[in-house]
């Protein structure tokens, strides 16, 4: 049996502050720095989500902007993907079109109004 690792480093200031975030994956021999890090990991004994959420001091507020609206797409994505269910997919696009708007990352689009996505 293959297995894979990713790992994390977490450099901290004096304060207990992420200053630095490192990772590394084996598999795809990726080494990188990073400004903010959202793990999710799902405890089936609890049947429970467990979050790490990291950021340096160096994100910027419209990169975490950025940054959790292309998490919202990406989940999106992942449930679709996962699971098959196309129409609550399509209800996290649109709410992540919204967020973007109201984040002033996108342009509006007509096509993800609520009125004709109901």
């Amino acid at each position: 049996m293959k297995t894979s690792e990713i790992k994390f480093t977490v450099t901290l200031d004096e304060k207990n502050m992420p200053q630095k975030i490192d990772w590394s994956a084996t598999d795809g021999g990726v080494v990188s720095s990073s400004k903010a890090i959202m793990l999710s990991v799902w405890d089936s004994e609890t049947k429970n989500t467990l979050r790490i959420d990291l950021w340096t001091k160096e994100m910027m507020v419209d990169e975490m902007k950025q940054f959790f609206h292309q998490n919202l797409l990406s989940m999106s994505d992942t449930l679709e993907r996962a699971t098959g269910e196309k129409e609550a997919a399509k209800a996290m696009r649109n709410f992540a079109q919204e967020f973007g708007e109201r984040m002033k990352l996108v342009m509006k689009n007509p096509v993800f109004s609520p009125a004709k996505n109901d």
